[in-house]
């Protein structure tokens, strides 16, 4: 299925704010929090939902992508890729203060307080990837080895030896939350947030895991596949979600942002959706006329040089460019002729020249051609 428009899905205009995009986001989050909407799938999803085009649309870099490019310019092979439920809960409430979202006591009508770790979420990583223009032409899926932090699997994430490492927390008495009372002049504020010492968990750590040491993650090399969308270019970068650094102590994983290099092709060159050869030609047949193969992306085609054909006469061949990104339509091969002109002359072919030189329709004017003698140059020319 089709993804939603990201302003669509939260209900605001291309032209909205950051402010204002934040406060949609908040009001749909809130109507399909899984706490108020428990075991309701489709809720799930259209938390989810928001959630993504939150995540795009409120981050300056990603929003111009996503304005310029669409989803195309969003994805880098995510596809279906499995969204812990937990981390967006989890980034929701790092965004809007972690009690008391939906007013009163426990959550969802007293469905008790659900405590989360807020660990440290993991920093993005960069790559590049190198792609031929073939493979720009069809779209390519590539798979890559990553060097980066991955989940501790001693651990899977907590940090912990083992279950009974686990204490209540003292700070928090387990809540995984704290409140401030704060005084203004206008009265005593209070404010809920994050709990310092378990980052959310409710809970302390006595031991922890021999193999990370507590923190969670442990350097190592993932093989990650990328799906890269047909018609890409330098200028687009694509972005995996969750697929960067792992997060310290359960925090949610960075993104893999992946930059675009095109390899040079042997004998065609990149002009937005167009791709342009050139055609080298002797004088002979450029007078006469002939047929020739000329390579494309995907194989060769014939074309005709008809007679008397300029330097600098380009042919179009259509539909044999690239495809554009995240829109219809196809480029064209463009065919530039140039005419090759020979440097090394035996005293037979420069005798020739001088005989052309002395004629008048050699001049670049109008006239008939003398057929005779350029059959005579086609032969040693070609």
């Amino acid at each position: 299925m089709a993804k939603r428009d990201y302003y669509e899905v939260l209900g605001v205009s291309k032209g909205s704010s950051a402010e204002e995009i934040k406060k949609a986001y908040r009001k749909i989050a809130l109507k399909y929090h899984p706490d108020r909407n428990p075991d309701n799938t489709e809720a799930e999803d259209k938390f989810k939902e928001a959630a993504e085009a939150y995540e795009v649309l409120s981050d300056q870099d990603k929003r111009a992508r996503y304005d310029r490019f669409g989803h195309a310019g969003m994805r880098g092979g995510s596809g279906g890729a499995h969204v812990d439920m937990e981390d967006l809960l989890r980034n929701f409430e790092n965004i809007f203060g972690f009690g008391d979202v939906f007013g009163g006591g426990g959550r969802g009508g007293g469905g008790g307080q659900r405590r989360r770790g807020t660990g440290q979420r993991g920093n993005n990583l960069r790559i590049r990837v190198k792609l031929s223009l073939e493979d720009i032409a069809k779209g390519s899926q590539k798979k890559v080895k990553v060097k980066k932090h991955l989940v501790c699997e001693g651990c899977r994430g907590t940090g912990a030896k083992d279950a009974s490492s686990y204490s209540t927390c003292s700070t928090c008495a387990g809540q995984g939350y704290v409140r401030r009372v704060t005084h203004t002049f206008l009265g005593q504020m209070q404010t809920t947030g994050t709990c310092p010492t378990c980052n959310g968990s409710g809970r302390s750590i006595s031991s922890h895991c021999t193999v990370c040491r507590g923190e969670g993650r442990a350097y190592g090399e993932e093989t990650i596949t990328i799906d890269i969308p047909a018609g890409v270019s330098e200028e687009v970068q694509l972005s995996m979600s969750g697929k960067g650094n792992a997060g310290m102590r359960g925090g949610p994983a960075g993104d893999l942002l992946i930059s675009i290099e095109e390899l040079p092709h042997e004998s065609l060159k990149r002009e937005g959706k167009d791709v342009v050869y050139t055609l080298y030609i002797n004088f002979a047949d450029a007078v006469l006329g002939t047929n020739i193969e000329v390579p494309t992306i995907a194989a060769k085609a014939k074309i005709k040089v008809p007679p008397g054909t300029q330097s600098g006469k380009i042919f179009r061949l259509r539909g044999k460019g690239l495809p554009a990104l995240n829109s219809y339509g196809t480029g064209d091969q463009l065919i530039e002729v140039n005419i090759w002109t020979p440097k090394n002359l035996s005293s037979e072919e420069k005798a020739l020249i001088e005989k052309l030189r002395n004629m008048s329709n050699f001049q670049p004017t109008p006239g008939k051609n003398d057929k005779n003698f350029f059959d005579k140059m086609r032969d040693y020319f070609s």
